[in-house]
């Protein structure tokens, strides 16, 4: 598998790009970087180089753009995630989302899961946005799950929910210490829970 594209997974647009891409892209770098919630809209019409009236015209308000970064992102990742197993069998495909994650922890401008950053900010689970960072959870884990049981895990739901802790502990804590250090660690841990379930 190649590695993931650079973080966060929203195209970063071209300056002649479609206003709406502009904004988007700018939306995504900052909230990816500095956080949801501190980032106001001035500071988005300004970086996108665009007008209020123009945002507004594509976005409703600041909800409604956050809850499009978090779509998009989501449909990137599964866009790429698709190609980049495309005629891989259920065992090499294991292995290479494993192997991008680790790619990814130790990619430049690294800052965490986007999805679990946002989640922190967006406790509610009634609201649209923790809905959609919940879609793409269930999206990856069923994924997961998919791939052990083709390769003939018994228990490979049950497999699947701890490699996502797994992955969820190593993103939060490459962010925050040794990138190089948790990827070796997570390879470790990825490696004896396979085994464990026969598909090592």
């Amino acid at each position: 598998m190649s590695a993931p594209p650079a973080v966060p997974l929203v195209t970063f647009a071209a300056a002649d790009a479609p206003p709406r891409d502009r904004i988007l892209a700018t939306a995504a770098r900052l909230f990816y970087t500095e956080g949801i919630h501190a980032v106001g809209m001035d500071r988005i019409v300004t970086e996108a180089s665009t007008t209020r009236a123009t945002l507004y015209r594509h976005f409703l308000g600041k909800e409604q753009l956050v809850l499009s970064y978090i779509q998009a992102t989501d449909e990137q990742i599964r866009a790429f995630t698709t190609a980049a197993l495309e005629g891989l069998g259920a065992r090499e495909a294991l292995a290479g989302v494993a192997g991008a994650l680790g790619d990814q922890l130790c990619s430049p401008g690294f800052r965490g899961c986007p999805f679990l950053n946002a989640a922190a900010e967006y406790p509610d689970p009634a609201d649209p946005v923790s809905r959609a960072i919940v879609a793409h959870r269930t999206w990856l884990r069923e994924l997961v799950a998919r791939l052990l049981a083709e390769a003939g895990a018994p228990e490979a739901a049950e497999d699947a929910a701890t490699l996502m802790m797994l992955r969820d502990g190593a993103v939060m804590t490459a962010a925050l210490g040794d990138a190089d250090a948790v990827r070796a660690s997570l390879d470790r841990a990825v490696r004896h829970v396979l085994e464990a379930a026969g598909v090592g």
